[in-house]
């Protein structure tokens, strides 16, 4: 176990450098600090005090990678570098790039809590509804009811989640009047907010997790060992839940452990749609007003739940299948 944390922790330093490498590549070198500038000022004429004023208060001003106007360590650390690439991994994301130039650490931990509302309910229920529904066209295989819910499972995951979130707006809030169209308030009156969007990507999800469950059932259901259950007599709810389901928890695991990283770093677009003031709103802000100190921040702390994700994963599987052995 103590060699394979080690290895893992030596992987994820290395994608980490790596996509900390390319985004300052892109966002340094093919873009210099003063066509940032020009892009987030805007405007036809925009002068060199101007954007050199800029530069100084967001510390675009320092040299790239190496100061000579300085000594010792400083010719180092007193650099655009050092101080938009090397700190984020002390999770030091600096100043925005936007006019009101806030702290971004500041507004990463006030935003990852109402993502957090949305994404920790959303996850779990992910899970199991998608697996119970699969289960439920499993035990009624190559009846009326499996093939309705296999064509349901296709209609749905050939929807836009731009369409679910129109109907249901349009359904919920404007006709039915059940919940708020859009907003968020702190609280527990935050849960009247987050019920419509939970539930709209909860179904958004719901058809190609539920086919992709009920392919795997379906194979696991050829096995020998389900035939020898079924031989001794179980009933084929006890050969669905004590044998099926526990043999294909490690491709669930993976499949719905891929997908947390998402919910956590927030929907994108539900977010944008409902007012949820989450990680997804702030993305779309950063891009709409080129914040690019925003936007390489959420593409860092992307990459670091991923793989923190995946090395949980590793660690499930054990608890899975007993005999998988981390070494």
């Amino acid at each position: 176990m103590l060699s394979y944390a080690v290895r893992r922790l030596v992987y994820a330093a290395l994608v980490l450098l790596g996509v900390n490498l390319f985004t300052f590549f892109l966002f340094f070198t093919v873009n210099t600090p003063d066509d940032m500038a020009r892009l987030n000022i805007g405007g036809k004429y925009i002068t060199q005090d101007v954007i050199d004023h800029w530069k100084v208060e967001r510390g675009y001003d320092k040299p790239l990678y190496w100061n000579d106007a300085k000594e010792g360590t400083e010719r180092a650390t007193q650099t655009i570098f050092w101080e938009r690439s090397v700190s984020l991994f002390t999770l030091k994301f600096g100043r925005s790039d936007g006019e009101s130039a806030g702290d971004i650490g500041l507004e990463v931990r006030r935003r990852m809590w109402v993502s957090l509302q949305m994404a920790a309910p959303l996850f779990v229920l992910q899970v199991i509804v998608s697996v119970a529904f699969a289960l439920l066209l499993v035990m009624f295989r190559r009846t009326r009811l499996d093939l309705a819910g296999v064509v349901l499972c296709v209609v749905m995951l050939s929807i836009s989640s731009l369409f679910y979130v129109i109907v249901g707006q349009l359904l919920f809030s404007r006709v039915l009047k059940l919940v708020p169209i859009s907003g968020y308030m702190p609280g527990l009156d935050a849960v009247k907010f987050l019920v419509l969007p939970v539930l709209l990507s909860l179904v958004a999800r719901l058809g190609g997790e539920a086919r992709l469950y009920r392919a795997m059932f379906l194979e696991e259901m050829g096995k020998d060992y389900v035939r020898t259950a079924r031989a001794k007599g179980l009933r084929e709810s006890a050969v669905l839940f004590r044998h099926v389901l526990r043999n294909t928890l490690i491709p669930i695991i993976t499949s719905a452990g891929a997908y947390l990283p998402y919910v956590f770093m927030g929907s994108l677009v539900f977010e944008s749609f409902f007012g949820l003031p989450g990680l997804g709103a702030y993305v779309i802000e950063a891009i709409t007003k080129q914040d690019f100190a925003v936007v390489r921040t959420m593409v860092f702390l992307g990459s670091l739940l991923y793989v923190a994700t995946y090395v949980l994963i590793d660690l499930a599987y054990t608890w899975a299948d007993p005999r998988v052995r981390l070494g």
